[in-house]
């Protein structure tokens, strides 16, 4: 009996003693297993990949024009009404132009007197020319009339000496020959009159001439001021904006300050949005790259278009204004990209809110991991936790100089026998959630993606508890 109570006893010690042994064992482990630091995971996968730049803008035309005054003036009439269709030149308004009517009236009759005047100018003129070619004729003719009598006075004084003829001929052949000689002294008088007269009636001619080109200038002038009272359409289209109203007056613009806005309109047969992309993504896209626009006020629709122009200066968020290369600012930029819609519907209208999804770059079968599991960490922060992690990648980093200790590197955390370990990576296009990785990784690899918290903290060889909410976590959390 005794013999039986002593083993009874031995074996409810040992119990205990064992269950004891179970409980420290459990109980460490369990503490160390409640110590590790608790991630989310996510397997690398070989997918389709777009890389996508998001930009928002407002919806506008691809040709447009927004007409200002360029007079002063008061609105007499409004033709059209806003939303009409217009063909190019049609009349849109007018201003008054009684006044400017009535002096391009007064400065077309000034110039058809002063045209009068040069047609009369240019008909004397000719008279004098003509008068000049018949006085020069005649002196032509009173040369050849000298000539004749001095032939004939020279044969008479021949005749003299040898008494053939009479004193009386002689003297008459002399008389003759003088007078001769008058007439032609007489005739270049007439010449020189003649000449004189011309040039006179040259100058008043020129004088006409410069009052009717300076009259056809100041007709022009006023003209112009006339045409600018009556304002066209310049391109085909539809009236966006018509902002006046008849009686109301317009100033034209002065220095830098734009003139009273008339009208606008738009050709919305080549419809744009226009958005704003961030200078970190513009190096991305590029001329012809396809895109996908929503416009706010059209809900539930998606438009197809691809990228028409492409920016060359910064705008200032703050100013909305354009950079110049000599310009120096620590704002945010960014940068203006058209987008042309391949089949805008007919109910679009000038500055609709509009946000383009520019596909920069498309992979096939690559093979990606969540944006977030890639991280950077410094050469010196990869030295393993533990010793003997496994880690054999890093071993030599004794080895390596100051300054390598500091070179950041990119990578991602590898899930191996509940450690995480660094790997480096290459990387390649981005999508909305996932990044390609075109070195350091295989298809199926286990790699942390979450949380943000455990990311940012998390070393190389640090043991890792997993926990992964079911239908989808959010990792960043």
């Amino acid at each position: 009996m005794v013999f039986l109570i002593l083993n009874a006893k031995r074996i409810i010690l040992f119990l205990i003693g064992g269950a004891l042994v179970i409980i420290v064992v459990g109980g460490n482990l369990w503490w160390s297993y409640r110590n590790r630091i608790v991630v989310q995971t996510d397997k690398a996968q070989l997918q389709d990949l777009k890389s996508i730049v998001t930009a928002s803008g407002e919806i506008k035309p691809k040709n447009y024009a927004n007409v200002n005054a360029d007079s002063l003036g008061k609105v007499t009439e409004i033709l059209v009404e806003e939303g009409d269709a217009v063909k190019k030149s049609q009349v849109i308004l007018r201003l008054e132009s009684i006044q400017s009517a009535a002096e391009v009236d007064a400065q077309k009759a000034f110039l058809k007197t002063v045209q009068a005047e040069a047609k009369g100018a240019q008909a004397s003129l000719r008279a004098a020319e003509a008068f000049v070619e018949s006085t020069q004729a005649d002196l032509a003719q009173a040369e050849s009339n000298r000539n004749r009598y001095r032939a004939e006075f020279e044969r008479a004084a021949r005749l003299l000496e040898e008494d053939l003829i009479s004193r009386s001929l002689y003297d008459q052949r002399r008389t003759d020959f003088e007078v001769a000689q008058s007439v032609i002294k007489s005739r270049k008088s007439h010449i020189s009159q003649a000449k004189a007269d011309l040039l006179q009636r040259t100058s008043a001619r020129d004088a006409v001439l410069a009052r009717v080109s300076q009259a056809r200038a100041t007709l022009v002038r006023i003209s112009d001021v006339f045409r600018k009272t009556t304002y066209t359409s310049p391109i085909g289209g539809v009236v966006t904006d018509l902002p006046v109203n008849i009686g109301e007056n317009v100033v034209m613009g002065i220095q830098n300050s734009p003139g009273s806005r008339l009208f606008s309109v738009a050709d919305m047969s080549v419809i744009t949005a226009e958005v704003k992309v961030d200078e970190t993504d513009i190096v991305n896209v590029k001329f012809g790259h396809p895109a996908e626009i929503t416009i706010d006020a059209i809900v539930n629709q998606t438009f197809l278009g691809r990228v028409t122009e492409v920016g060359q200066s910064a705008i200032n968020r703050g100013t909305g204004q354009a950079t110049t290369a000599n310009q120096i600012s620590e704002e945010a930029k960014d940068f203006r990209v058209e987008v042309t819609l391949n089949e805008p519907p007919s109910n679009l209208r000038p500055g609709l809110s509009s946000t383009a999804k520019i596909t920069t770059a498309t992979r096939n079968g690559v093979l990606t991991v969540p944006i977030q599991a890639v991280t950077i960490r410094q050469q010196r922060e990869l030295r393993p936790e533990e010793e003997g992690s496994g880690n054999e990648v890093f071993a030599s980093l004794e080895k390596l100089t100051r300054e390598q200790l500091k070179e950041e590197i990119q990578g991602v955390f590898v899930v191996r026998d509940r450690v995480a370990t660094f790997v480096s990576v290459k990387t390649g296009i981005m999508g909305t959630t996932e990044v390609e990785i075109t070195n350091g990784l295989e298809d199926g690899e286990e790699v942390v993606s979450g949380s943000y918290k455990a990311l940012r903290t998390l070393k190389n060889g640090t043991k890792i508890r997993v926990e992964n909410k079911a239908n989808g976590p959010n990792k960043n959390e």
